[in-house]
């Protein structure tokens, strides 16, 4: 019987089975070879595999290969794939291939899906090595055992500074490394961030507008079709009043979450993602933190799940951690469709002000929320090295894009076929019996239900169906938005929000129990105790900050 060798394939992108693992994968088929990503050191522990495919980043040469000796930790024969080595030599660099593998001691090639380069090539090296006894003979061998990250970090750097040729002077600049110089400044680049991200909302608000009014008067022209053709019932009141209100007051807002993506893909892409880490470095080690924990940061605004997982690269615990928490300040996708209604209702004139303010109320808070638990016993330490290394500033490409949008697509439709759809469902239903009338709210289970959770809400200036909103956002925030829809019937405007309680609400949306997969994320990364102090600190932070913005908001 034929034995499958299996390969660990570590250091690929957190977002689905990449094009490399795919592409290796069809080539191995005749050798009984079988690729498993991974994206972790940790998540080798107590597995076998035959070899493990760490790929190596050309553009970050240096960060990538600090995870080597971690790696070796969990399995002794590993492979160095170099990927993406073409944008390196686009900016007149290049590596000594050979000269690296002899220095550290560890198989090497190059690979490039894109250029369908190095991939037979690759399989040979695994396969040879499948069958060839781990040497221990190598110098990254002898420091595994090195407790001090510096002293890989400086052995690293030494082998690089051997092997890795700069170009020449600057006149061999191209016009992208001219414009990343600029993006980089001290001086320029903080402001130049800030205006790439009110820019990025503005055209969120602006040309999403358009299509987004379009599938709203086409729900509406459906619902009218409906009514003229079913009679009255429970069931025609289910699927109007219910599923076709709560989830196309959701789908509605799909162009924004299209355009939204479309901009972080570009900047995820072309490199400038990590260059806002690099922006940001100094104002995270003010703080104690790496510069690196701002990446997962702005993978929040995305989505607060993956951004959580994207963590784990942090390679000091407590900071890993403590990120890790600050992620839920980040105002996820879920998010934005609450911040719109209520921003395109009551602050049409300040749209991407006000959108702005929102997110930078996140990161302020999170700012001070680490500057607190910096100084307790949990997670006081020395301050971690400076982000040194920047992948290599390049043109985003429209395909990879496109594919970003796709994945996030799916993942939104998705959720409005399934969470949303049900808390739709169940919305209706409370609000629909016992009395059997959506006129007579005042007397449904929903408003029992709001009643009894309203006076710890009231002092934030929030009535009951208010109240009822808020929980109807606990397994997705996006629900909120359907809740509003079959409460209010879509027109918030005339349901006694002012902007001062619109406002105070999409801050507690901020701030409150971020969504359950969020909190089981955490449980499981960092810890059922970190999880539950997470729900209960952020319920708490939400009362607290909305009820000072209120009572301050009704003084003046």
């Amino acid at each position: 019987m034929l034995t499958t060798h299996k390969i660990a394939v570590i250091g690929l992108p957190q977002s689905g089975k990449s094009s490399l693992t795919k592409a290796l994968q069809a080539l191995a088929k005749p050798h009984a070879i079988e690729f498993v990503e991974v994206h972790h050191p940790d998540e080798l522990h107590g597995h076998t595999y035959d070899v493990v495919l760490q790929v190596v980043d050309a553009t970050r040469l240096e960060e990538s290969l600090l995870l080597t000796p971690h790696i070796i930790d969990e399995q002794e024969k590993i492979v160095l794939a170099i990927g993406r080595y073409d944008l390196l030599q686009a900016t007149d660099h290049s590596l000594d291939i050979p000269k690296l593998e002899q220095l550290i001691g560890v198989p090497t090639c190059r690979v490039s899906v894109r250029l369908n380069y190095g991939l037979p090539e690759c399989l040979e090296i695994i396969e040879r090595t499948i069958h060839k006894p781990a040497s221990t003979a190598h110098p990254i061998y002898h420091l595994r055992d090195q407790e001090d990250e510096d002293t890989y970090r400086a052995y690293v750097h030494g082998i690089l500074t051997e092997t890795l040729t700069h170009a020449k002077d600057d006149k061999h600049q191209t016009r992208l490394e001219r414009i990343d110089k600029v993006l980089t400044n001290p001086w320029l680049g903080f402001p130049i961030m800030m205006a790439i991200l009110y820019f990025v909302f503005w055209c969120t608000f602006t040309l999403g507008a358009y299509p987004q009014e379009w599938i709203e008067e086409g729900i509406g022209l459906m619902s009218e079709w409906l009514r003229g053709l079913m009679d009255p019932s429970w069931w025609s009141s289910l699927l109007i009043d219910g599923v076709l209100a709560g989830v196309g007051a959701v789908l509605a807002f799909l162009p924004n979450i299209i355009i939204l993506f479309f901009f972080i893909s570009l900047m995820e892409d072309s490199g400038y993602m990590a260059r806002e880490a690099y922006i940001m470095d100094a104002i995270m080690h003010r703080i104690g933190l790496h510069g690196r924990s701002f990446v997962p940061m702005l993978m929040g605004f995305g989505c607060n799940v993956p951004a959580i997982m994207a963590a784990r690269d942090i390679q000091n615990p407590k900071d890993r951690v403590l990120t890790m928490l600050m992620v839920p300040f980040m105002s996820c996708s879920a998010r934005l469709p609450v911040y719109m209604l209520f921003v395109s209702a009551f602050f049409a004139d300040h749209k991407a002000l006000v959108m702005i303010s929102l997110y930078a109320i996140g990161i302020c808070l999170s700012v001070l929320f680490a500057l607190v638990m910096k100084r307790t016993k949990w997670f006081k330490q020395e301050e971690d090295d400076t982000v040194n290394e920047l992948p290599v500033f390049k043109l985003p490409k429209l395909h990879i894009a496109v594919a970003h949008i796709w994945e996030k697509v799916a993942d939104y439709l998705q959720k409005i076929c399934t969470v949303i759809l049900w808390a739709s469902v169940i919305i209706w239903a409370l609000e629909y019996f016992p009395t059997q009338d959506l006129n007579d709210l005042e007397h449904s289970y929903l408003a029992s239900i709001g009643q009894f959770v309203s006076p710890a809400l009231a002092p934030l200036g929030f009535d009951w169906k208010m109240s009822v909103c808020l929980i109807t956002g606990l397994p997705a925030k996006e629900a909120i938005v359907s809740t509003l829809a079959i409460l209010y019937g879509g027109d918030i405007s005339a349901a006694g929000f002012t902007p001062l309680t619109a406002f105070t609400f999409m801050l507690f949306v901020l701030l409150y129990f971020p969504c359950v997969a969020t909190i089981m994320t955490l449980r499981r990364e960092a810890g059922r105790g970190w999880a539950w102090f997470t729900v209960f600190h952020s319920l708490f932070l939400a009362w607290f900050i909305s009820f000072i913005v209120y009572q301050i908001g009704m003084l003046v």
